[in-house]
């Protein structure tokens, strides 16, 4: 017999062509008939749990992502107070203060560097790729730096910092490509050391440093500032703060590029917050013009967050290809949380109306004499 939830469910799913136990690789298989009511209690939390839990299965998850959020079951998330009152939290409270700002090095990032390198790829780059005239993910991970690289008219001899450098590709690219001097920071002890190793022979300098404990002189005066894919773990308490860090290390002609995952609507995963990337919060565009407000003047601004569809989809083969290795038999749990976070991800890119942007901003503090002309 079915339950109430399924009553409430099934049709909005036909409605988004989705069929319970159907044949097309987007429909839900479901093993453990509790999945219901735990999914329009929980959400998206619910969801992921679930299928972690082995109560569901589904060989195409990215596309049935984007159908659930096409349909209304989107608006049903949005009015259940728990979600509503996590958010609330996110913005409210700091979740970055003292070992907190630590949480998403030490379950995420420290997971082991053989495990990011076959995902990720040689270039170990972990952020949204450019696939402008790319045929691969590697390609399309040097067009992003050159990208970035470009935006910030790198020239040689330019001093740069990398605020969240990662395991270091943008700043071996940027010394190797663009004749730069570069130091990069990072709480991660495991990224800290592979990028210390790949740019050994180069003008770059890791230090494993959070922005927050940087003392004035620490770091000197930067001609150019970037940061990918860090500022997502900042916490909304602290954008203004963040700013005012750049605003210290970045030289008065300088240029700033940040590169963040942002959101459109209100409702933030909480599965993602507590499972992969704990206490992050993605910003809204309003956000980041309160954060920026009388300190820098913005240049430019560029969504590439078509992008992440096929970037996240690429990680997943890589990651499957890893998996058939031994990693699904002997941690079965890990590995379904790591397929639905991927798939995931790049449905929701996909259907990027309702969630998800990749924000590329360029910030000057009194803005490019003349005009800035913003490469693509």
């Amino acid at each position: 017999m079915s339950s109430r939830s399924q009553k409430l469910i099934e049709p909005i799913f036909r409605e988004a062509g989705i069929r319970i136990n159907g044949s097309e690789p987007w429909d839900m298989i479901i093993h453990d008939a509790r999945f219901f009511d735990r999914f329009v209690r929980d959400g998206t939390m619910g969801a992921g749990e679930s299928y972690m839990d082995g109560w569901w299965d589904c060989e195409r998850i990215d596309e049935l992502t984007a159908r659930v959020l096409s349909s209304e079951l989107s608006d049903v998330f949005a009015r259940n107070w728990k979600l509503r009152l996590d958010h609330l939290k996110k913005v409210l409270l700091d979740r970055q203060r003292g070992r907190r700002s630590m949480a998403v090095a030490e379950r995420h990032y420290d997971l082991g560097n053989e495990f990011f390198a076959r995902m990720l790829g040689p270039t170990m780059a972990y952020s949204c790729a450019y696939w402008r005239d790319a045929d691969n993910l590697d390609e399309a991970q040097r067009n992003k730096m050159d990208l970035c690289c470009r935006k910030l008219e790198l020239k040689e001899g330019d001093r740069l910092l990398d605020v969240g450098c990662g395991w270091g590709s943008m700043m071996k690219y940027a010394a190797e490509n663009y004749g730069c001097e570069v130091i990069g920071i990072t709480i991660s002890k495991q990224q800290c050391e592979y990028a210390e190793r790949i740019s050994k022979d180069l003008p770059v300098e890791v230090r494993l440093l959070n922005y927050r404990d940087a003392r004035p002189g620490d770091l000197g005066t930067f001609d150019k500032v970037v940061s990918i894919g860090m500022f997502e773990h900042v916490g909304k308490p602290n954008y203004r703060s963040f700013m005012q860090f750049i605003d210290r290390v970045l030289a008065p002609d300088g240029l700033f590029l940040l590169h963040t995952i942002g959101r459109i609507a209100d409702v933030q995963d909480r599965w993602i917050g507590r499972y992969i990337f704990p206490n992050s919060y993605l910003p809204e565009l309003r956000d980041l013009a309160d954060a920026i407000a009388n300190i820098f003047v913005l240049e430019d601004l560029q969504n590439i967050g078509a992008n992440y569809d096929k970037t996240m989809l690429a990680w997943h083969r890589n990651f499957e290809q890893f998996a058939k290795e031994g990693l699904a038999e002997e941690n079965p749990r890990f590995y379904r949380m790591w397929r639905y976070y991927l798939l995931t991800g790049a449905g929701s890119f996909r259907l990027r109306k309702k969630r998800a942007a990749v924000w590329q901003l360029v910030l000057s503090k009194g803005g490019v004499p003349l005009g800035y002309a913003a490469p693509r």
